[in-house]
């Protein structure tokens, strides 16, 4: 690439990265499928992040100050993160998808466990709620239908996060009828494109993607390295904003939900909902020159 051309790409993507909040009119959205409705691709993870209980907040009330109808992840797998994102969210006074989970055994223990959620949430209704790595998931599916039904909850879910799970996870998509599944995709963790997310896209099921850094480990390895020159061909100014990329360039994927409790990570995370994304070239050679 001609060294101006470059100089010219890099300045636009570090004033991108400047701006002081979220371009949410331009940030990318992708459908739906069971409903239509368009949801920006870059959302919020909460696990470790928000679990701070009374401790210091201010981080996290900028954090979501800098979204708007974007997806907000929870569990009460996650400690106090329920209740922090739901305290934080209430003061915000903003749009927000609110996702959260069911994670226990049993069909009271389940009722009782989201009726505590929609509590710490400050919320009559959830946007998303899911079968926390299918625990129980047979059990809890039918009270999920039926909360869907009485307005409570809009839509339903399942999730995992490895990859041995897969299997199981490709039987329970194939089962039954979901909105959403949640899942492991990362440039180093790509076993979900060979039966995962075509059999989301046969199935009309929107994608979710947890821990698309490769769980933190990536992104730590890669940290002290300088960015590929060919990185500012799809706008990246930061090795974050290069691996969300990968992972939305997966046409099954409709929202990536990396966790921060930076409003700068956050603000760079969102880049990568903006511009162009990698071609089969690119992402061939991502994985060839950085996953390996």
């Amino acid at each position: 690439m001609d060294p101006r051309r470059r100089a010219l790409l890099a300045f636009l993507a570090t004033a991108a990265a400047l701006r002081p909040a979220l371009a949410q009119d331009r940030i990318m959205t992708r459908k739906i499928p069971s409903t239509g409705e368009a949801l920006p691709a870059i959302g919020l993870g909460t696990w470790q992040t928000f679990d701070v209980g009374n401790g210091e907040r201010g981080p996290l009330r900028e954090v979501l100050k800098l979204l708007d109808g974007n997806m907000v992840d929870s569990s009460p797998m996650y400690g106090t993160s329920e209740t922090v994102a739901g305290d934080l969210m209430a003061e915000v006074k903003k749009r927000f998808f609110v996702a959260t989970k069911v994670w226990t055994s049993g069909r009271d223990a389940g009722i009782a466990q989201m009726k505590e959620s929609l509590k710490l949430l400050r919320t009559d209704r959830i946007d998303l709620m899911q079968i926390h790595n299918l625990v129980d998931w047979r059990t809890h599916l039918p009270t999920l239908k039926a909360w869907k039904a009485e307005g409570r909850i809009r839509l339903i879910g399942t999730t995992h996060y490895t990859e041995s799970a897969h299997g199981e996870l490709e039987a329970v998509m194939k089962a039954e009828r979901w909105d959403f599944v949640q899942l492991n995709y990362a440039l180093d963790d790509r076993a979900v494109e060979k039966r995962l997310l075509p059999l989301a896209q046969e199935r009309g099921i929107a994608v979710l993607v947890n821990q698309p850094f490769g769980g933190g480990g990536l992104l730590r390895k890669l940290s002290g390295r300088p960015l590929p020159e060919w990185s500012g061909e799809i706008g990246c100014s930061s090795w974050a904003q290069l691996l969300l990329k990968f992972v939305l360039a997966q046409q099954a994927v409709t929202c990536v939900i990396p966790g921060t409790s930076k409003p700068e990570h956050m603000r760079d995370n969102a880049q990568a909902g903006l511009g162009v994304y990698p071609d089969a070239r690119l992402l061939e050679r991502m994985t060839r020159e950085i996953a390996t």
